[in-house]
């Protein structure tokens, strides 16, 4: 039996708590039988190599983006296609257990993945390569590079933003507009609270219950930024013009620069003040005031989640993830307009003429960085940058 085949004969065995019935036993030992299924990738591996299978490709670095508009390359690009060109990207993995297939460098051991929008399609695709023996991830470095919204109040279109904390917006309880208690700010509030922001002092930034926040290598994410800093990015009349109605907003009207700050992940794409007002307050709750809402997006929870996984079981080091996301469109409304019409605006183009911009920025300023993986792969394949 080929290593490929019994990976996927022994996933759908049952597990010890499925043969016993014990839901709760199941959710006391994920980290035991993420261990044994590591460990028994990895001396199936050894044996496979040593009867002459070929040797998976030793990744350097795990490019993560979203969405592509339309083809891979020759059209208008998405989140994918400038990496798929400019780090050449040529030799082609086929992935049908995921979103879309690997492409990937072999002489300079880059790879790029496609996940799919939204946290479902993202926690599986991630998944999906991180389990495939055709990839050495053990010491890979991963960074996502996508397109975001932006707060009004703490930057402009066309920026990058590195990111120190992702917060769920989806876990929640949530009590309609028209029915929640006058006294309420939201009738968006916290799992296992009874209303909005309960329990703050209990909240635990390095281990949520639920998933709900993640802080990520904040030594690593800082050297990123400090690398990247002064990359020079584009601007446009068209983002001008939309940036200029921002009256009461002296950061979104100027012009785009590299950044930190939180990232909100949420599979519903929300717009408007009320909800930017929201976006805050809930990283405000679930950092401890440590982050502040800077991007919104959908799906970087949901990647987090599985390299979480993956890294339990041996496969990854979580530590070496960066998030960068790049500002294409404001979270709200100028004070001129109202959110339903900011919105349809967007929808309709006029609200993204940053994409393109935001699109290159992602290419410009992610590249530095893993370049500078790459060629220095010899001192940051045991080391971290920003550890010492």
């Amino acid at each position: 039996m080929s290593l490929t085949l019994f990976i996927r004969h022994f996933s759908q065995q049952p597990t010890l708590s499925t043969a016993k019935n014990s839901r709760n036993s199941a959710f006391r030992k994920p980290t035991v039988l993420a261990v044994l299924i590591g460990l028994v990738i990895s001396v199936l591996s050894t044996h496979a190599y040593a009867n002459g299978e070929e040797k998976p490709m030793e990744v350097k670095v795990v490019v993560i983006s979203m969405f592509e508009i339309g083809d891979d390359e020759g059209d208008a690009p998405g989140e994918f296609q400038l990496w798929k060109a400019r780090q050449k990207l040529t030799t082609k993995y086929p992935l049908p257990h995921g979103f879309h297939d690997v492409y990937a460098n072999t002489e300079t051991g880059v790879i790029g993945i496609v996940t799919g929008m939204g946290t479902a399609r993202a926690s599986a695709a991630i998944m999906a390569l991180g389990l495939d023996p055709r990839f050495d991830l053990s010491k890979a470095y991963w960074l996502v590079a996508g397109i975001a919204g932006v707060d009004p109040a703490d930057n402009t279109i066309g920026s990058a933003i590195w990111t120190d904390y992702v917060v769920d917006g989806d876990l929640a309880h949530h009590i309609d507009a028209r029915e929640i208690p006058s006294q309420w700010p939201t009738g968006y509030f916290p799992l296992f609270t009874h209303e909005p922001y309960e329990n703050a002092e209990s909240v635990d930034v390095n281990n949520s219950p639920n998933g709900e926040v993640y802080t990520l290598n904040l030594p690593l994410a800082k050297w990123a930024y400090s690398l990247t800093k002064d990359t020079k990015l584009l601007n446009n009349e068209a983002m001008d013009t939309l940036r200029a109605k921002y009256t009461l907003s002296p950061n979104a009207k100027a012009l785009p620069n590299v950044s930190m700050g939180a990232h909100l992940s949420a599979s519903t794409f929300w717009h408007g003040e009320k909800l930017n007002t929201w976006a805050n307050d809930w990283v405000a709750y679930w950092t401890q005031d440590k982050g502040n809402f800077v991007t919104s997006g959908m799906e970087d929870s949901a990647t987090l989640q599985s390299l979480t996984y993956l890294d339990n079981a041996g496969l990854v080091d979580k530590e070496r993830l960066m998030i960068l996301r790049t500002a294409s469109n404001f979270t709200m409304q100028p004070p001129s307009l109202g959110a339903a019409q900011n919105l349809k605006l967007e929808s309709s183009g006029e609200g993204y003429a940053a994409m393109g911009a935001a699109i290159e920025a992602a290419y410009n300023v992610g590249s530095g960085v893993v370049n500078a993986i790459v060629e220095n792969w010899d001192s940051a394949k045991h080391t971290i940058p920003g550890s010492d």
